[in-house]
């Protein structure tokens, strides 16, 4: 294995790129079709990281075109009022997208509101019914993290078909999604997890190694296949590496890989910050173009 490190596989680029596609989707529709894709996005409370999603989520959705709406709603919301502007988002004609800011305050039920917004309008992917159209091999609208995962893998490996895949991490918002997107590629796929047996000799059969578990630099440098390609989806706030810094409370974003080592040996590595995470918004951008054109009959392009 050469001592060079890992190609980065840059989610900046892509991210500008998807962006830049979106918007001149966005305007083909408006001359074309008269039709605005919209996106409504609903907070409840103040949580800081929420506030900046959120914020993001809005300038990025006017930087392209569309018609973009934020409702800000106290912590103190009932789940009734929640599940009644749910059902007004549904009803408007202008809106083609929903999304439901998470986390919700602890007195409101997740489950509850995600399974109230309208399947053909859930830009997250996260109600059963897209759930069951991505698992069936339908059409549906895909949570946006694990479809920014295979926009990266796409761009820099080409076809996938027949590459050996482990997904580290099983969540319904991206270990398996991601596991059912990697299987319509022709990738043999296994979701490994907590309770799997001998973990790093299931990651070091991966060509293609999704880390999506939540713990700070858990993949090391001696569970990846050499040339591999690693997907690592985790934002982890881990204290500074240097005393000093560590001390005086100083914290940064980590993935869920050990970056520095695992770069020795992986042929492509998304760093984290600066990989995946910057792909979540602009693939939000485009499965709210998605649902515009299948609320309007629109074939896509």
């Amino acid at each position: 294995m050469p001592e060079s490190s890992a190609k980065l596989i840059d989610g900046k680029l892509y991210a500008e790129r998807l962006r830049a596609q979106v918007a001149d989707e966005v305007a083909m529709l408006k001359a074309e079709h008269g039709l605005q894709p919209g996106l409504a996005v609903v907070l409840v409370g103040e949580d800081p990281a929420s506030e900046i999603y959120v914020r993001s989520k809005g300038e990025h959705s006017l930087a392209v075109g569309m018609h973009s709406v934020t409702h800000r709603l106290p912590a103190d919301t009932t789940q009734h009022d929640l599940l009644r502007l749910v059902g007004a988002l549904n009803d408007d004609p202008t809106i083609h997208g929903i999304l439901v800011q998470l986390p919700l305050p602890k007195s409101l039920d997740e489950h509850a509101v995600l399974a109230a917004i309208s399947p053909d309008k859930d830009v997250d992917g996260l109600h059963v019914v897209n759930a069951g159209r991505l698992a069936s091999g339908l059409p549906a609208l895909t949570p946006c993290t694990p479809l920014g995962c295979m926009i990266l893998l796409r761009e820099t490996l080409g076809d996938l078909t027949g590459l050996r895949a482990v997904v580290v991490g099983r969540s319904v918002l991206v270990g398996r999604p991601v596991a059912q997107l990697l299987l319509q590629a022709d990738c043999t796929v296994t979701i490994a997890h907590s309770r799997t047996r001998d973990l790093p000799a299931v990651c070091r059969e991966a060509d293609i190694l999704v880390a999506a578990v939540g713990r700070p630099r858990m993949i090391k440098a001696d569970w990846v296949k050499p040339g591999a390609a690693v997907i690592d989806v985790g934002i982890n706030r881990v204290p500074f590496d240097d005393p000093a810094k560590a001390a005086a409370g100083r914290t940064k974003v980590v993935g869920d890989v050990d970056f520095k080592a695992v770069s020795q040996v992986a042929g492509w590595i998304t760093p984290a910050p600066g990989g995946v995470g910057l792909m979540t918004v602009a693939v939000l951008l485009q499965n709210t173009v998605t649902a515009a054109r299948r609320l309007a009959g629109i074939a896509t392009a």
